[in-house]
Formats: C-alpha cells, sequence, structure tokens
C-alpha cells in the first residue's frame, strides 16, 4: 500500500478534474443548492462573522450566499496567505472591499480590518475530496491545517464547514497526524454532520 501522501496526491489530481469538468449549469444548480442550505443552516442567528472563500479551480461559487449575508448584516471575510510563514489570517470583506490576486491567482482583500481565526463564529472551506467522517482533502498546501492547528486551545472555537460538490465525496480521506478534521461538510445535495 502506498504512503498517506502519494494517496492523497493520486485524489487530489482525479478529484480536481472531476469538479474541472462538470459543466456551467451544474456549477451553477450546485451554487444555488448550497446557498438554501445554508440559509437553512443559518437560520435566526445574529451577529455572525463567517469566513468564507473566492471560488476558483471548479469550487462551488459562494456568491449569491455572499449577497445574502449582506443583505443580512453578517461579517464576511475572506483567507489571507501570510507574507512570512505558510498560515492564513482572515480580512474582511464587502463588495467594496479592493482586491489583489495572491501568487496562486486568488483575490484576497486589500485591508488591514482582520479578526484571529478564534474570532470567527463559522469557517467555510473549500475541498477537494472528503469523506463522511470529517476527513478533509484540501489543495495540498496545508494552510487551513496550520492556521487551525492549536484550535482546542483557543478561546473560542468557529464551527469548520466543508463546501463542496457531492461528486467530491469518497469512502476514506487517507489522513496524517495534523490532518484538520470538520465539524461537517455541506454539498449541493447533502448536508453531512
Amino acid at each position: 500500500m502506498s504512503h498517506p501522501a502519494e494517496q492523497k496526491h493520486q485524489l487530489r489530481k482525479f478529484l480536481r478534474r472531476t469538479r474541472r469538468n462538470l459543466s456551467a449549469q451544474q456549477q451553477q444548480q450546485a451554487a444555488l443548492g448550497i446557498t438554501q442550505t445554508l440559509k437553512q443552516q443559518l437560520g435566526n442567528k445574529q451577529q455572525l462573522k463567517i469566513a468564507l472563500y473566492y471560488a476558483s479551480d471548479g469550487e462551488i461559487d459562494l456568491s449569491d450566499f455572499i449577497d445574502y449575508c449582506a443583505l443580512r448584516n453578517i461579517e464576511l471575510y475572506l483567507p489571507v496567505i501570510h507574507a512570512l510563514k505558510p498560515t492564513l489570517w482572515f480580512g474582511r470583506y464587502t463588495p467594496d472591499t479592493p482586491m489583489y490576486n495572491n501568487r496562486f491567482g486568488i483575490p484576497e482583500p486589500a485591508t488591514k480590518l482582520a479578526i484571529e481565526p478564534w474570532q470567527l463564529s463559522m469557517v467555510l472551506m473549500p475541498l477537494v475530496g472528503f469523506d463522511s467522517d470529517g476527513g478533509r482533502l484540501g489543495m495540498g498546501g496545508g494552510f487551513y491545517d496550520r492556521t487551525f492547528a492549536g484550535l482546542n486551545r483557543w478561546p473560542r472555537k468557529p464551527k469548520l464547514i466543508g463546501v463542496a460538490h457531492e461528486c467530491q465525496k469518497v469512502d476514506k480521506i487517507p489522513t496524517e497526524s495534523w490532518d484538520l478534521a470538520l465539524d461537517g461538510v455541506i454539498t449541493d445535495q447533502n448536508s453531512y454532520f
């Protein structure tokens, strides 16, 4: 049997290709489905601080959910790659926030308005793959894993929710000791909590 890192590499290639091959209509339907599920999950909760992502590489677009949050005065934050270490900080995002592309070509907010990860209510993370046990396969950079490594020692723990297409679910994600477990996953068709 191959090493978990090699298993993850092969699985990552397959699943990224799978989600990139989804049609524009499938992507649009997935975005609508995710928005409806997230609205139900939030219910009438107030004073939320939600980190989410800017979709790329076939990830589900959260633009409709962003619009919904703006109407409800929910604070939104986008991940920003730390300049000196391979972790993330979370910059405040509004439709008027100036953006720039990071070294991977992903837009990030050009703002100094940031909060500590433990101050977030919820973190919506993009996934390459997931399993029903909370296993998460990301893009391979380890940014989320390192950022949330001390989660159990924080004064408050945000909910870590993966966002993916249902076709990204696998039987078992190979894991290593540093891999971040999720509190749940929302797909275009199901919720796993």
